[in-house]
């Protein structure tokens, strides 16, 4: 190990520290979230310094950036963690399979059809969040909420092996409820994986129950 990934003052080592004490915060195990390190638009070399202070977990949005940059990563890292969590096209679906470790983004079923398709065809099964449009906003994807029991019925018929649930609360006001509900639906589904909180509300996230945090800025810095 470096000096450098030993440092207590680097933006990882900080949301680390932020991610345990929310976990300790609402009772649960330390090390109950993983965190995602959100490298899109950021270079390898970018990358790389994460890399070297530990992290392993990264997560892009989209197919075509992730081919760029990932196999040559894995490569010489080869237990590095890849996560879609953009909007994925169905034509996309064999590439997503073949590269990625999860994805965040299921919400139709063209894409799930597309997916488990894909799946059969690799002999691999990739877990899969549902994404839900959890502020019912028109601008965002996700599946509608009174859609989500029938869509989940009918994507656990396809084989698609589902794990949880993910969503991104409407900007500039208070996600604890939209967390909350998302965390009860996942209940009500027996799901046990909240894919949910960014860079400005993941210490709320985590305290909610979130599994799973996308963090992008304050890791890497403005896009």
């Amino acid at each position: 190990m470096t000096t450098h990934s030993l440092a207590a003052d680097t933006p990882l080592a900080t949301i680390r520290a932020n991610i345990a004490q929310s976990e300790k915060i609402a009772g649960r195990p330390t090390g109950a979230t993983t965190l995602i390190a959100i490298s899109k638009t950021k270079p390898v070399e970018a990358i790389e310094d994460l890399i070297a202070q530990g992290q392993k977990v990264f997560g892009e949005n989209r197919v075509q950036e992730a081919e760029a940059k990932f196999p040559e990563l894995r490569a010489r890292y080869p237990d590095l963690e890849l996560h879609m969590v953009g909007q994925l096209q169905s034509n996309k679906a064999d590439d997503a399979v073949a590269l990625f470790d999860v994805i965040h983004s299921l919400d139709r079923m063209s894409l799930a059809k597309a997916l488990a398709a894909a799946m059969t065809k690799a002999g691999r099964q990739v877990p899969c969040f549902i994404q839900v449009n959890i502020g019912e906003e028109e601008q965002k994807g996700g599946c509608a909420l009174p859609d989500l029991p029938q869509f989940l019925e009918q994507v656990r018929a396809l084989g698609l092996p589902v794990v949880g649930l993910m969503a991104v609360p409407p900007a500039d006001v208070e996600p604890s409820p939209y967390f909350a509900l998302l965390a009860k639906l996942a209940r009500d589904h027996g799901l046990d994986q909240l894919s949910m909180g960014m860079s400005g509300d993941y210490e709320t996230a985590v305290r909610i129950g979130a599994t799973h945090v996308r963090i992008g800025s304050a890791l890497f810095g403005a896009r």
